[in-house]
């Protein structure tokens, strides 16, 4: 069992803000619980909490107790939490240590000592659960953001923890993939494991939940116990600020509303890694200015490097048109601007204040503000951009964009960690964009989002 008493939790970074205060929460063995609320609210924070990244890795000042099976955590080891949990991060990239997915799925085997054959065994059977075949003996470098979400969740089934523990898992999973996740869930659920996701997206697993806990400002909000789970309706998720819980296949999205003489060309635009595999071969694809163009399509379709060959951070074979003009990686600078999949690649600077104003043509303090607030992070201006919870981080990046003034933005899953209503926020800003003549391509899963304020939606296939 898991008992949280009246704990309290800031980071150093920002002591005088408690991203969990006064939290009592407990945890019954073989409970599957879901943990929601608005991005910042300290989901992640109170896995950190549990898992022993707090205070390892994240420091700052604890208040109350935390207790597995009525031991006080706090003060044990991290690594003897190692073997009781296991946590699948908001970032799955940052809990890999090998270049290979193979050696992946073996690594903590390994530590932990276990026999040859009982490793090929265990890995055997999660690929065989997970239906990664495909994802074998492959470079981690080579994944897509969903297919690494794959490998993180199976390098922790492989060593059969009793708490999992799981943060945004579907963020950038397909629809087939969070189907698969939501099959795994239930093997974990009959297996007797204890289960606490800290998600946005709950379509794919509310109805497996024991329980739904609703956190708001570091604080309990609400809890749903499992008969309330049952009989919750759209308009009740709606009261929360919470995601729909409507289950739908972007692919079944896929339309052209458009038929507009204004658009972007590209002909014969390819791309292959190490001029060996062929991510993808487009003969002729048109996207029209001035719209919303959602990009779908299966994890490892190519969609994020498609994104990346359109900017010029990869070079690719083909032509990409502007007004029947050519233009070159070397022209597509300053004309476009990308919001990665991974935005911490692209913070630089010491405060969210300053990340927007390096965006801007000419820097005016007073428009950067108007952006940041446009964007919910009014209240966040002198804190650094790594203190910001994942969803905090993407709002910020989009912020930057719009705060460049170029004429193309290139979307990669622009609402991954983002809440209902910053959702919704997002939506609404790309719709004025678009308005004021501003062409977006937007590579996402999201159904809801695509539904708000898409024009487009093109589906890319695995070559």
């Amino acid at each position: 069992m898991i008992e949280f008493n009246n704990v309290s939790f800031s980071y150093d970074a920002t002591p005088e803000m408690k991203s969990i205060s006064n939290l009592s929460l407990t945890v019954k063995d073989g409970e599957c619980v879901l943990i929601t609320g608005p991005s910042g609210c300290g989901k992640s924070t109170l896995l950190r909490l549990l898992n022993g990244l707090i205070p390892e890795f994240y420091s700052g000042k604890i208040e109350g107790d935390i207790y597995i099976d009525n031991k006080d955590i706090q003060k044990g080891r991290i690594e003897d939490k190692a073997g009781i949990i296991g946590t699948v991060f908001q970032n799955p990239r940052s809990q890999f240590f090998n270049v290979d997915t193979t050696s992946e799925l073996a690594f903590g085997l390994e530590n932990l000592a276990f026999p040859e054959q009982e490793i090929l065994n265990r890995i055997s059977r999660t690929v065989r659960d997970f239906h990664i075949e495909p994802l074998m003996d492959r470079s981690i470098f080579e994944l897509s953001g969903g297919e690494k979400q794959k490998i993180a969740c199976a390098s922790i089934d492989v060593l059969a923890p009793g708490i999992i523990l799981l943060d945004e898992p579907s963020a950038n999973l397909d629809y087939k993939a969070a189907e698969d996740l939501r099959e795994l869930i239930i093997c974990w659920k009959n297996a007797g494991k204890t289960i606490l996701i800290a998600e946005h997206r709950i379509n794919y697993v509310w109805d497996l939940v024991d329980k739904v806990i609703i956190l708001e400002n570091g604080t309990f909000k609400k809890e749903i116990a499992k008969n309330e789970v049952n009989c919750f309706t759209e308009d009740d998720t709606k009261q929360f600020g919470m995601r729909s819980l409507k289950r739908v296949a972007p692919t079944s999205l896929v339309r052209t509303n458009t038929n507009s003489d204004d658009y972007i060309l590209l002909k014969d635009f390819n791309y292959s890694h190490d001029k060996k595999r062929k991510v993808f071969s487009i003969k002729e694809m048109k996207i029209p200015k001035g719209k919303v163009t959602a990009i779908i399509g299966t994890n490892g379709a190519g969609k994020t490097t498609f994104l990346e060959c359109i900017c010029g951070i990869r070079k690719n074979s083909g032509i990409m048109f502007v007004d029947g003009v050519p233009y070159t990686c070397k022209k597509r600078v300053g004309k476009i601007f990308m919001v990665m999949q991974d935005v911490n690649h692209q913070l630089f600077t010491e405060s969210v204040l300053d990340e927007v104003l390096i965006s801007q043509p000419r820097e005016k303090e007073e428009e950067a503000k108007k952006t940041l607030s446009d964007v919910g992070l009014e209240a966040f201006y002198d804190r650094h951009p790594m203190s910001l919870s994942g969803g905090q981080k993407q709002r910020l990046a989009l912020a930057c964009a719009i705060a460049s003034k170029l004429p193309i933005l290139l979307l990669d899953e622009p609402t991954s960690g983002l809440d209902c209503l910053q959702m919704n926020a997002v939506a609404q800003i790309l719709n004025r964009l678009k308005k004021e003549g501003r062409t977006i391509i937007t590579v996402t899963h999201d159904s809801e989002f695509i539904e708000y304020c898409c024009d487009d939606v093109i589906h890319m296939e695995e070559v």
